[in-house]
């Protein structure tokens, strides 16, 4: 645990998930490679577009569109029915395997392993303070087996603009009904996460759990109110 300045009171927590509850990398490496498989399977046509040029459908959405990137789940689903309109299919066509996409896409998103440590601390937790999620994934906590700890879940997209907008920082803070600087928010991106905690007033703990110094990093902007390596540190703070 490393203390970069001194913690207030600390009344309850928030907690990114993706790459700070668990090792996200790994799903969203298999969501790729099985999407594509799967795309080729049910759509052949979409196999006239290289994965590259599946990439670039998913860039030139966002361009027509930003606000796709607040919501991942609308942004895959739109990459799917316009590059499918792009092959010649009608829009009806398009929309439909849009939709049955989507639907596959969520159903491996949720394959997660969550690990028992997580699982102990957030147990330990969880009857201590209160504690909400804050995530710029699609992720579906209660499938994953971390929906029950938290009090509130909010997710970018439905729940506002990503991290780090102040959309749900807001909302978890309103809904904690405590100061801002007395809520810590816990996360393994300098941007989203810290910088984005610091921005909206609450104290910003960095998950750091792949040895990286936050002096070295480009991502940095703001220094986090505290750094740990695992999460049972968290136990110490309360």
């Amino acid at each position: 645990m490393r203390i970069y300045r001194g913690l207030k009171v600390i009344k309850a927590m928030t907690f990114d998930l993706d790459d700070t509850l668990y090792d996200n990398w790994p799903v969203i490496m298999k969501v790729e490679k099985e999407m594509a498989q799967w795309l080729y399977r049910k759509h052949p046509v979409s196999a006239s577009l290289s994965l590259d040029e599946w990439q670039a459908v998913k860039q030139r959405v966002a361009l027509e569109n930003p606000e796709l990137k607040h919501d991942v789940t609308v942004w895959r689903e739109t990459q799917i029915k316009s590059g499918l309109l792009q092959l010649g299919y009608s829009l009806q066509q398009a929309e439909q395997a849009a939709r049955k996409g989507i639907e596959h896409a969520l159903w491996l998103r949720n394959q997660v392993d969550v690990p028992q440590e997580t699982h102990r601390v957030m147990t330990e937790l969880s009857q201590r303070i209160p504690l909400v999620a804050i995530t710029n994934g699609n992720v579906d906590p209660y499938k994953i087996g971390l929906g029950h700890y938290f009090q509130l879940i909010l997710k970018a997209g439905p729940d506002g603009r990503a991290k780090p907008y102040p959309d749900m920082f807001d909302k978890a803070q309103q809904y904690l009904a405590c100061d801002a600087e007395n809520i810590l928010h816990i996360g393994d991106h300098l941007r989203t996460d810290v910088y984005g905690a610091k921005q909206n007033g609450f104290q910003a703990c960095w998950f750091n759990d792949t040895g990286s110094n936050v002096y070295q990093s480009a991502k940095v902007s703001v220094l986090p109110d505290i750094e740990i390596a695992q999460l049972s540190d968290l136990m110490r703070l309360i």
